[in-house]
């Protein structure tokens, strides 16, 4: 391939992959926005909102959660005596009030009939919290959940939804059920919002300002708290045919996304935002804390927290992430991802891309890593001034990675190409120097050496009842790489093994001798133990490898007595297994095994079992058979060998007929085609006789 062929590919390659990258939401982008706001959080600069909690404090002072109604009723009271714009409940009351003076006599079934008697004329808690609420501008909330709750859905009052464009657009998010409290209380509230909010990787980034129950738009916490103070009857939902515009109330109109969320500008967690729910009970709070103010009431102690994560690396409770909407709402300061967004981010890839390609094709590599680096730079600075001084989400960190794949893949195919033309170039010339005559003795004579390294099986075996063994290799050129090996480790157990050596010709035949001698001389050593065996292999071969060559491999110890295999497979094609019984044709896949030896120093092999049935057949290859190529460039391929070898399973083959069977299956295919790659074959079948 020539460098301006190589240009044009990787510059096809770069504009798919821009479109792709822009158009997925991945964990990486999402990342790097956390990341921006990090690196510049929100400046505070009104506190609308004031979060009453329900803290350590109170909980110490007050008792243990939850409070009865009359204590909720008396909090919201004093609260409402301070004159709030509104209050907020970030609490569900899905149940009766259990301290209830009514239902003390259940909880407490002990308690003498006339002190339950007058404890049964005494005001219902949940009365008494509902008239506190319904004396006071409070919100109640409501969850929307997927599955119907345990007490079975429960309707109630809802806020009216002014829907502009369309009907309820289809990309507000719709729960088919939802939580709420009690009707006594649902009924008492001036204003009902959703608090659900969806995870992202765990995480709280965007936030609905309106979702729906069952078709019913609700909006959220933040908006309907704006809504009750200002007096306003509905909310309203622009949208159009692509979905959610915005999100607005009175004169607040809120920008969002498609499905009616918008990105929360978070600030650091601030003490400022937070009172006491003990102080307000006890009057110490200043007069001038929550007249006019957006009070949300929430629970914050150890053991109640609704805490979340959050993108500036703080966890923060679900009632103070409100808080932070309605700063935002309240400042201006709205994070957006404009709708251009992907159309930039693909682009910025696409021209930084096709100048680093450039660079890697046609500039010597110091100069095209030097430029390499500075464009490197570019989307995560235009990333971090858009968010800066714009509150725009432009991913700066998918097209930096892009482009490092494109670079590196491009620098190395030019280095390639290089290396290879000046290794073709003195290849050619050694060649020329040499003598055609005295090239082919010493092949002849490496194929000679390599075919006798190879153990026959009619010699290794005399006389041996208990299985048959066959093997044969056919070398793709003079000398190959493939090779296989079969000996007694003792009396017992049966050492095979397969190889294949990456590459062809003789340097895969000089590292196939080193391989298979130093198999089997580890095989011998180890005593058939085969992790032992195959790290000290792996290890071996390892060392000493300047070109780099690798082996696949299958290494197997037979139990002559039992039928119990034990095999660890290296990257190779895994063995096929000829049930004798049953005339199953299966794999051996099991988790033993590893990538190829020499490919990665150390690796900690493991190896499988197996339990061979009498008359079974193990049948190993390299995958030079099922690579065999005929005149027309098609494969032979795993389903024509699984035919083949489904076909000796029905005419029961002995491992030898097998074995000349597909040899001459896969020389008919080929059709005098030249061979692409070295075909070798290994068949095993046990028998199950005992020596005498």
């Amino acid at each position: 391939m020539s460098l301006r062929m190589g240009w044009i590919i990787f510059s096809l390659l770069l504009l798919l992959v821009a479109i792709q990258a822009a158009w997925q939401d991945t964990t990486l982008r999402l990342a790097w926005f956390d990341m921006c706001q990090r690196i510049s959080p929100r400046e505070i600069r009104s506190f609308p909102a004031v979060i009453v909690a329900i803290d350590e404090a109170s909980l110490a002072r007050k008792g243990q959660w939850p409070w009865p109604r009359t204590q909720l009723a008396a909090l919201v009271g004093r609260i409402s005596a301070a004159g709030p714009a509104a209050i907020g409940l970030d609490l569900i009351f899905p149940e009766a009030d259990r301290y209830s003076p009514d239902k003390l006599s259940d909880t407490l079934p002990d308690i003498p009939p006339d002190l339950a008697a007058r404890l049964g004329k005494l005001p219902n808690s949940d009365s008494v919290f509902a008239q506190s609420l319904q004396q006071a501008p409070t919100v109640l909330g409501l969850a929307g959940l997927e599955v119907a709750p345990p007490g079975g859905a429960r309707s109630g009052k809802s806020t009216p939804a002014l829907i502009s464009g369309a009907a309820m657009p289809r990309t507000l998010r719709d729960y088919p059920y939802s939580l709420r409290s009690i009707r006594a209380l649902d009924q008492a509230a001036s204003g009902h919002a959703i608090l659900s909010a969806e995870l992202e990787n765990g995480m709280v980034r965007r936030v609905p300002l309106a979702a729906s129950v069952q078709g019913q738009a609700f909006p959220a916490l933040s908006i309907e708290l704006l809504r009750v103070a200002s007096g306003e009857p509905a909310f309203r939902i622009r949208n159009d045919s692509r979905g959610v515009l915005s999100v607005g109330v009175g004169d607040v109109e809120v920008p969002t996304e498609a499905d009616g969320r918008v990105w929360v500008y978070f600030s650091p967690s601030n003490a400022a935002r937070f009172v006491s729910a003990a102080d307000v009970l006890d009057g110490n709070i200043a007069p001038d804390l929550l007249p006019n103010k957006l009070v949300l009431l929430g629970v914050t102690g150890v053991g109640l927290l609704d805490d979340q994560a959050t993108p500036i690396g703080e966890r923060m409770p679900g009632v103070e992430i409100h808080a932070q909407v309605l700063e935002n709402i309240f400042d201006g300061q709205f994070l957006r991802r404009p709708y251009w967004a992907n159309w930039a981010e693909a682009g910025l890839l696409a021209i930084t891309g096709l100048a680093a390609i450039f660079c890697a094709f046609f500039w010597s590599p110091r100069r095209a890593v030097a430029a390499f680096l500075l464009l490197l730079c570019i989307p995560p600075a235009i990333s971090l001034a858009a968010f800066r001084w714009g509150l725009l989400l432009v991913d700066g960190v998918t097209p930096s990675v892009g482009l490092f794949i494109i670079f590196s893949a491009s620098l190395a195919v030019a280095l390639t190409q290089a290396h290879s033309q000046r290794r073709y170039l003195e290849r050619k010339l050694q060649a020329e120097r040499e003598e055609a005559a005295r090239l082919a003795g010493e092949m002849d004579a490496a194929r000679r050496i390599q075919a006798g390294m190879l153990p026959k099986a009619e010699n290794a075996f005399p006389g041996e009842p208990r299985f048959h063994l066959e093997a044969f290799m056919q070398s793709a050129k003079v000398v190959g790489g493939d090779f296989y090996d079969f000996f007694m480790l003792d009396t017992d157990r049966l050492f095979f093994m397969i190889g294949d050596v990456s590459g062809k010709g003789l340097p895969a035949s000089l590292f196939m001798a080193v391989s298979k001698t130093l198999c089997h001389s580890l095989a011998i050593r180890h005593e058939g133990r085969l992790e032992e065996m195959a790290q000290a292999f792996n290890t071996e071969l390892s060392h000493e490898n300047p070109e780099m060559l690798f082996v696949t491999g299958v290494i197997g110890v037979l139990d002559l007595r039992d039928g119990s295999l034990i095999y660890c497979n290296a990257g190779h094609d895994a063995p096929y297994r000829m049930a004798a019984a049953s005339d199953a044709l299966t794999r051996l896949e099991g988790e033993g095994g590893g990538p190829p030896f020499s490919v990665i120093e150390d690796f900690p092999y493991c190896s499988a079992q197996a339990n061979l049935q009498p008359g079974d057949k193990l049948v190993l290859i390299t995958d030079g058979i099922t690579e065999a190529m005929n005149p027309a460039g098609e494969l032979f391929g795993s389903a024509r060998l699984i035919n083949c070898l489904e076909k000796a399973m029905a005419s029961s083959l002995s491992p030898a007929g097998l074995c000349e069977a597909l040899q001459n299956e896969v020389l008919k295919f080929e059709d005098e085609t030249s061979p692409a790659d070295d075909k070798t074959m290994l068949v095993l079948q046990w028998n199950n006789f005992h020596r005498s």
